[in-house]
């Protein structure tokens, strides 16, 4: 971004709001936030694109804007459901945070 031109105080409020975003969507809450999610990522929209049913494979891949991935068919958002489950094949992710963060030190 600082190659175009943009200043640097310009490209870090970039970087901090990115970060902020990208906490928010991969948390593990459940709010439905209709009137965002036709414009940008949320939480739901996200969590589709790590849902291990088949019809969430190759989903959902917009960073910022949803709109995005209806223009190249991407997009999958189901009515009032969310994933099941996470994880890729049979390798589902486990739920609850202790679960989840214990999970890689795990023997298999």
């Amino acid at each position: 971004m600082m190659l175009l031109g943009f200043h640097q105080t310009a490209v870090g409020i970039y970087i901090f709001i990115v970060y902020l975003w990208s906490t928010f969507i991969h948390a593990n809450i459940g709010w439905r936030l209709k009137w965002m999610e036709k414009l940008l990522v949320t939480p739901r929209f996200h969590h589709w694109h790590h849902g291990i049913e088949k019809e969430a494979i190759d989903v959902n891949f917009s960073i910022h804007f949803s709109l995005l991935d209806k223009i190249f068919g991407t997009y999958h958002m189901p009515e009032e459901r969310w994933p099941e489950g996470y994880g890729i094949g049979r390798h589902p992710v486990p739920k609850g945070y202790l679960q989840q963060l214990l999970h890689p030190f795990r023997e298999k």
